[in-house]
């Protein structure tokens, strides 16, 4: 296996990995934006008015968006292990 190839992985990995988790990210930021504006308007300090709507998003997302996210560590790793003969040379 070259090095050429050895990056090329660590690269593919990482964009998986990038990409399955910045939906999530991208929902729990918003969410926290939103609550936080929320506080902000209300005066309410409260940590499980900020901490409960949060996960309950993120919950949610999390929920609404497994399957796309199965779908692509799947595709991933079959994409991974169907090369895995032309690493192995």
């Amino acid at each position: 296996m070259t090095p050429n190839q050895v990056v090329d992985i660590i690269r593919q990995t990482l964009l998986t990995a990038f990409w399955t988790a910045a939906p999530l990210l991208a929902i729990g930021f918003a969410a926290a934006i939103c609550i936080s504006l929320a506080q902000i308007a209300t005066s309410m300090q409260d940590n499980a008015f900020s901490a409960i709507p949060r996960l309950v998003t993120f919950l949610v997302s999390l929920l609404l968006l497994m399957p796309w996210l199965i779908q692509k560590s799947v595709s991933f790793t079959v994409t991974l292990w169907g090369d895995l003969g032309r690493y192995a040379r």
